[in-house]
């Protein structure tokens, strides 16, 4: 089968950002499809304005030049959403595959998807990731009324034109579902795990730390990913004040970039705690975050009081589970049951920094309690988030619609 996938922002293991989709394409691969990857060159080496294509895995990429950072203001970040969804829907109806994948976010994604899958009277599955325009709406993202209004008929397009919906938790089911769709034509495939890549040697670890003098053998709490407003990383620097009268040993460590960085890093010489006990790294590639993981005593994953946030489906929370690291969140939902039910890791108050700078200074010196929850998170991420297990899913569903559609 041939599968014409859209995702504007692809990631190999050698770039920075989730690597979901590479992951799933090149085990469709492995099962004997055909897969072209239609997605954007975010950060182009020469200015050009062609395609150019190349092999990764065995995935035919087609990528477009159309720069784009997380830290750009919000015009021109639509600009470049427009801009990949006007050019990448010529490109996706000349490759005329069996079936179309399409996965946000953007939510723009759709535009090329139903495009192609109308020219070529084949299927297309929809990918949702985030429920778009949700959240952009909820932070304050989008605020015009004809913005706004122009998400939500994009929104509804989208499920309209999708012979199936996959959807990376139960809440964004249930989001989609409150859209008008269907439960049956929806299918949860969460974010995935790659236990292989993320389980190095202790020796990963140690190296990482060997290089940091304020580091060594301290406690290490890391955040891992990006620095958006959705994310809420200020929430990880006020713990780190909180930290100081507690365990001034404990090292906060903030990995990424993004539109939020330069505040946080103000936030932080504010409160004091910025080169004391938190510390600032810049972003790596997916291929290094194993090391960086390895040396972490404890993982977080963070997000913004906002409705709608629990429902994520976080890569730096399947990452900790692949590595086998303790976790730490933040927020509600799906992840938090999860976490109270299969005990490998802690549930920090968002709204009580005492309280979770308590909770945390505690089990950061309790070497059983660290051993326990890391071998439960690495089970449960074989187990449970196997990416060849999503993959074999999404093979199926892809299939399904495919032969609906023949027939």
């Amino acid at each position: 089968m041939k599968i014409v996938y859209l995702h504007q922002y692809f990631n190999t293991p050698t770039m920075h950002g989730g690597t979901r989709s590479y992951e799933l394409a090149r085990r469709l691969v492995g099962m004997g499809h055909e897969v072209h990857m239609v997605t954007s060159d975010t950060r182009p080496q020469a200015p050009t304005r062609g395609w150019r294509e190349t092999n990764e895995s065995g995935i035919h990429v087609h990528w477009l030049p159309v720069p784009y950072s997380n830290s750009m203001k919000n015009s021109d970040r639509i600009r470049a959403f427009s801009n990949f969804a006007v050019n990448s829907t010529r490109r996706a109806a000349q490759l005329s595959g069996d079936v179309f994948f399409a996965t946000s976010t953007p939510l723009t994604i759709a535009v090329p998807g139903i495009f192609a899958s109308r020219w070529n009277s084949r299927p297309m599955v929809f990918e949702v990731r985030d429920l778009w325009p949700a959240i952009p709406i909820a932070v304050g993202a989008l605020k015009s009324r004809s913005a706004i209004l122009a998400a939500q008929m994009l929104e509804k397009a989208a499920y309209a034109g999708a012979a199936h919906i996959v959807a990376l938790s139960p809440g964004m089911k249930a989001g989609v579902e409150a859209a008008g769709v269907s439960s049956e034509k929806i299918t949860i495939i969460p974010n995935l795990c790659d236990p292989e890549r993320f389980q190095v040697p202790a020796s990963a670890g140690k190296e990482f730390r060997a290089k940091y003098p304020w580091l060594q053998d301290r406690p290490m709490v890391l955040y891992a990913g990006t620095l958006g407003l959705v994310n809420g990383v200020g929430y990880l620097v006020r713990l780190a004040k909180e930290m100081l009268t507690r365990d001034p040993e404990v090292r906060f460590v903030i990995m990424g970039q993004g539109r939020e960085e330069a505040d946080l890093h103000a936030l932080a010489e504010k409160l004091g705690v910025k080169d004391h006990n938190l510390f600032f790294l810049p972003s790596v590639t997916k291929a290094q975050v194993p090391a960086v993981l390895s040396a972490a005593t404890i993982a977080t994953s963070l997000f913004t009081d906002v409705d709608g946030m629990q429902d994520n489906s976080a890569n730096k929370f399947f990452d900790a589970l692949a590595a086998g690291r303790p976790l730490a969140l933040n927020y509600g939902g799906w992840q938090a049951e999860l976490l109270d039910q299969e005990h490998f890791g802690l549930r920090l108050p968002p709204r009580d920094l005492p309280a979770a700078a308590d909770m945390l200074a505690k089990k950061l010196r309790d070497p059983k309690w660290l051993a326990e929850a890391g071998a439960l998170a690495g089970r449960l991420g074989k187990e449970r988030y196997s990416a060849d297990t999503a993959a074999v899913r999404l093979s199926e569903v892809l299939q399904r619609a495919a032969a609906a559609a023949r027939s």
